[in-house]
């Protein structure tokens, strides 16, 4: 076990240390995904924006919230980020079979890769979010440290996440479908462009739904200038189980996944 847990922990570390590597990626990735279009990554914006005036046209009126454009932003823009992440890395070793069979890279820079794909991703729709949050008269102030702090502890959380799920899904190929339909309907058990009350079963969807205690660390300390101290120690659970899951696993696994691909 001793062993297993410092092979996965070098393997992080190492990949780490490589971190010009998969930045450079990263950012090659993104470029080529929008290299022949008129707006290039631009579209990341366009796409993000679409989503929210959407919701906010057809869920805004009658909704109990008072600020729900800034509501809606940040839910969407938390979501899209973590049901990015969950989807692509499920399929994540499977997609880069062929440089894990034709190098000797570390598993876990595949890893940081996707999770700085997903961040400069995410990163276009932010500034999306941040103009919808001054437009309807959101203003910055000190309770917006609280969701930095959130946005760090996220970002945190995510390479964790992505090593649990990628591993899972090189034994289990399945897994990617079952993940993404699961996702699709998860985006409306989520409290993204509703609002729970009561002990309903939108009160209990609330509180039971992990992605919400990772929205409302980000989305209370900007639309209601309060500190989800629950939230806050519901995610740091979270991340702690998914790192030693994360740890486990990439330490047990790390050597056969090259030859279940």
């Amino acid at each position: 076990m001793g062993r297993t847990i410092s092979a996965a922990i070098d393997d992080v570390l190492t990949g780490l240390r490589m971190r010009r590597v998969w930045i450079a990626l990263a950012s090659e990735d993104i470029g080529d995904q929008h290299r022949r279009t008129a707006l290039g990554p631009l579209w990341l914006l366009l796409n993000y924006l679409i989503y929210v005036g959407t919701f906010v046209l057809i869920f805004g009126l009658g909704s109990p919230e008072h600020n729900f454009p800034a509501y809606v932003a940040i839910g969407m823009l938390i979501w899209l980020f973590l049901q990015e992440v969950v989807i692509l890395g499920v399929t994540l070793f499977n997609r880069e079979e062929n440089f894990i069979q034709g190098t000797t890279l570390p598993l876990s820079v595949y890893v940081f890769r996707l999770t700085m794909q997903s961040l400069i991703r995410t990163g276009y729709a932010a500034l999306g979010c941040v103009a919808i949050l001054l437009l309807t008269g959101t203003m910055p102030d000190a309770s917006w440290l609280w969701s930095l702090l959130a946005i760090v502890q996220i970002i945190l959380t995510i390479p964790a996440l992505i090593i649990v799920c990628a591993v899972a899904g090189a034994f289990f190929p399945d897994l990617q479908f079952i993940v993404s339909n699961l996702m699709r309907v998860g985006m409306f058990l989520t409290p993204i462009f509703w609002v729970h009350a009561g002990d309903d079963i939108r009160g209990r969807l609330y509180h039971w739904n992990p992605f919400t205690h990772f929205i409302e660390i980000v989305r209370l300390p900007v639309t209601e200038g309060q500190v989800p101290v629950l939230s806050f120690a519901i995610c740091l659970l979270i991340a702690a189980s998914l790192w030693i899951s994360a740890i486990f696993l990439l330490g047990k696994f790390r050597k056969q996944i090259v030859f279940v691909l």
